[in-house]
């Protein structure tokens, strides 16, 4: 179980069922990054893709703080079903778009041309090792799926160090981090040379 912290349904508890396979993320680490996520945007305004979204408990918090444009990527069947039916409860169904697909083959099939202001990806933490990380990384490069000053946010298990020329920032709570990647403006770049 876990509940919303912040906006319109604060404090709303949100329970998946015993046979969910979720790691939610902590009160203490999605308060944090909301933090640093709400001095940098406005979020009513903002476009934002959660990946591996599990039961959506980070797109529920943008929701219910007012983001009216957000796309979940999950594979799991029982987990979509579960995400529509409590996004139709709390009146979200408008503002999240789901997607059941797993989320490194839409990444790459994907071919909306849509591009965020933040993504975020929380693959699981027992099947996903630095290489497959790195992937979720070039592919949102590759595929420019990042506006001009969007930022990519991996949350990964402490002990793994993401090294990359993109990374602007991490932050640590406890077993987890939560890195940021921000890529060169594609167009700047281009009339620069």
């Amino acid at each position: 179980m876990y509940r919303i912290i912040s906006g319109k349904w604060k404090g709303k508890k949100i329970a998946a069922p015993k046979n969910f396979d979720v790691r939610p993320t902590t009160d203490f680490a999605k308060e944090a990054l909301f933090s640093i996520i709400e001095n940098r945007y406005d979020l009513e305004f903002i476009s934002v893709l959660d990946l591996f979204a599990g039961i959506a408990s980070i797109s529920f918090e943008f929701a219910s703080r007012g983001c009216k444009d957000i796309t979940v990527v999950e594979m799991e069947a029982k987990h979509t079903t579960f995400i529509h039916k409590t996004a139709a409860e709390m009146e979200m169904s408008l503002d999240i778009n789901i997607q059941r697909a797993d989320a490194y083959d839409w990444l790459k099939k994907n071919r909306s041309k849509k591009q965020y202001d933040v993504i975020f990806a929380d693959p699981p933490f027992l099947e996903t090792d630095e290489k497959k990380y790195t992937e979720i990384l070039n592919t949102i490069q590759k595929n420019n799926y990042l506006k001009p000053g969007g930022v990519l946010i991996l949350e990964h298990q402490t002990r793994l160090k993401l090294e990359n020329e993109f990374l602007i920032e991490d932050r640590k709570y406890g077993n987890i981090t939560f890195s940021f990647f921000q890529f060169p403006d594609v167009d700047a770049t281009l009339k620069e040379e």
